[in-house]
């Protein structure tokens, strides 16, 4: 015999939805389609991102598109859970740069009958699993990898290649910093960065 509990459950289900892929690729675009058709529908959406993520609004998720959503800064995934109350679906976006708490965060919103959409990097610029993103792909129920365009050859880029020497892990940028490259033409710039400069002056 049922609990009330467990039959709102059945009734309710929640699941966990992972956009992946590397900068400029739409993640953050789909993240809105999906949120907006969400409200259309009259479900009850919040939306999250890291409190670090100033580039375009302090508040809002924005797209390279300039599509917007306003949204709620957190600086730790914990507060995730605070804030999401009586809702339907709940948006996460730059995931990557939360911590690892996030994947045991997004479940329990799931098993509540939530459901999670949550779009980030797949891989930081020195092409190695960002954050909790690897793990939430491995425990969502559906993952959707998306594509940028490589700047280099036309073909499709799922790499984040950084423009600039610096080595830290978390740095924000655009254009100026970052260009999304296809597995070959990312070699080959890794390649070409790591070769040690050469001092060609004259010698006294």
């Amino acid at each position: 015999m049922f609990l009330e509990n467990d039959r709102n459950l059945i009734q309710r289900r929640g699941w966990i939805e992972v956009i992946c892929g590397s900068m400029f690729s739409g993640k953050t675009e789909e993240l809105i389609r999906r949120l907006t058709r969400a409200r259309i529908a009259r479900q009850r959406v919040e939306i999250f991102k890291p409190s670090i993520d100033t580039r375009f609004d302090e508040l809002k998720v924005v797209s390279h598109n300039e599509n917007s959503i306003n949204s709620s800064p957190v600086q730790h995934s914990s507060q995730i859970l605070l804030y999401a109350n009586e809702v339907d679906v709940v948006g996460v976006d730059e995931a990557q740069f939360f911590d690892d708490e996030l994947v045991e965060v997004c479940n329990k919103l799931a098993e509540s009958g939530i459901r999670v959409i949550v779009a980030g990097l797949d891989m930081d610029f020195s092409g190695k699993p960002f954050g909790p993103i690897p793990a939430l792909m491995a425990t969502a129920e559906y993952v959707t990898k998306v594509h940028a365009i490589c700047m280099q050859c036309g073909s499709l880029a799922h790499y984040s290649h950084r423009k600039t020497d610096e080595k830290k892990l978390v740095m924000l940028g655009e254009t100026d910093t970052y260009e999304p490259l296809c597995r070959s033409c990312y070699q080959r710039a890794r390649a070409q960065n790591k070769k040690p400069i050469i001092d060609t002056a004259p010698k006294d």
